[in-house]
């Protein structure tokens, strides 16, 4: 039986979340309706899930002295990591002492915080279907990765990765320093964008090969606990997205796949959530929602990526889910039962901050809300850049076509601006061009 207790009581039940996004904190709030004291940690004042949590702290989370000592000050039951730059092996070093349980755990959490740890479990280990790789050290690397060590003519039969192909940082989210590479002179330029796109300034790369697929899903994949006390795997819907430069703009539930396809998506999502989910001892341990990037053409599935958490992509769970993505990892992580179900079509559009200021306000909003199925999250972030996500339109509607029409109609009628004058010089924000 589970038992929780009384916020800030001795009796607490306590959660920490590392990071305090977006994400974060639609989890801080779905832990806050089952009673769970929680605590937002984050790189930044005023993150989003510190303006819900039950405390804030603000820490680099990548310093391995600084996140034990907050670790051991709070003494949370759990430890939830929701970003990617976070001192994993400190993590890892707390679970092995008894101190604390990482959600799912701190090995899955190491092993998700950049792309070679997880590319090569889920090609070299597990043997799943991925696209070509190569991961990189130099721009004479990158050459010879794509170019297989040859000039001109046909380089596909010499090992190249050929042309087209993505470059990415290893150390990188939501499309940061991402970039195809259609030909030899694209090569430096993707090279230098790369460098500075990543968490880790002049860090390593990785070269995929392009592959023709007809669209991308995320599939949400749950591991919770049974009626039995066994760990069982449960699949959300699965959930079609258009990204632009590697970053999400729209996402849609759910998106229709022939029967063999998702077969074979849920196979390759349950294998690399099963070795994720593996305890300190092998056996099956690790509880929560696992996002599951995947390509898809025709009947042919190929992994790309996971993270043990939810997904930015899930948002749309906010509309056509029983259960939202963050409820149902609320849920899992504290060993409750979870229902994957859809209730309907939805769909999702990323509202972008359009400015570069410390002190922006929201336009339009009535009208945005005006639209019929719609509505918004707008996430509270401190600081606007003007590729910056700072809300999600969200629609309902009989189909996917509907759904998608009427969340981009609303998250076009939010306009993000300057703040009035008085706002914006109290904020020390230069007011001279604001109209």
């Amino acid at each position: 039986m589970t038992i929780f207790g009384t916020p800030l009581s001795l009796s607490a039940t306590r959660v920490m979340l590392l990071g305090a996004g977006e994400l974060g904190k639609e989890v801080l709030i779905a832990l806050q309706k089952l009673g769970v004291e929680t605590i937002a940690v984050d790189r930044y004042d005023n993150a989003p899930g510190h303006q819900v949590a039950h405390r804030a702290h603000t820490i680099p989370m990548n310093d391995p002295v600084q996140l034990r000592a907050l670790i051991e000050s709070e003494c949370p039951m759990l430890v939830v990591p929701e970003i990617e730059a976070i001192a994993t092996a400190e993590l890892q070093v707390l679970e092995a002492e008894g101190k604390v349980r990482v959600v799912p755990t701190a090995r899955a959490a190491r092993l998700t915080m950049d792309r070679e740890g997880i590319r090569r479990l889920a090609a070299e280990t597990l043997g799943l279907p991925t696209s070509p790789y190569q991961f990189c050290d130099s721009l004479d690397q990158l050459r010879e990765a794509i170019e297989g060590g040859r000039e001109g003519g046909d380089i596909s039969d010499v090992g190249g990765i050929g042309y087209p192909c993505v470059l990415k940082p290893v150390m990188s989210s939501s499309g940061k320093g991402q970039s195809r590479i259609n030909g030899p002179d694209e090569i430096e330029a993707a090279w230098s964008h790369a460098m500075h796109g990543g968490r880790v300034a002049g860090g390593r790369m990785i070269v995929e090969g392009f592959i023709d697929f007809e669209y991308e899903i995320t599939l949400l994949t749950v591991r919770a606990r049974g009626a039995d006390g066994l760990i069982e795997t449960h699949f959300c819907e699965p959930i079609g997205h258009l990204q632009v430069g590697g970053d999400y703009v729209e996402s849609w539930q759910p998106q229709a796949m022939p029967p063999v396809a998702l077969a074979r998506a849920q196979q390759i999502a349950r294998a690399v959530t099963d070795d994720l989910g593996r305890g300190l001892n092998g056996e099956p341990a690790g509880l929560g929602l696992f996002g599951v990037e995947l390509f898809v053409r025709g009947e042919e599935v190929w992994f790309s990526e996971v993270s043990p958490r939810p997904h930015d992509t899930g948002l749309v769970t906010l509309t056509t889910q029983w259960q939202s993505e963050f409820e149902l990892h609320a849920r899992a992580i504290l060993g409750l039962p979870v229902d994957t179900q859809l209730r309907n079509a939805g769909a999702s559009a990323v509202i972008y901050g359009g400015v570069d200021a410390t002190a922006i306000e929201f336009a339009g909003i009535e009208r945005a809300l005006s639209v019929p199925g719609s509505d918004l999250r707008l996430f509270g972030k401190p600081e606007s850049f003007v590729k910056r996500r700072m809300g999600v339109a969200l629609a309902h509607g009989a189909d996917i076509e509907t759904a998608r029409s009427r969340a981009k109609q609303s998250a076009s009628l939010v306009k993000p601006r300057l703040a009035t004058e008085r706002d914006a010089l109290a904020a020390g924000v230069d007011t001279t061009n604001i109209d």
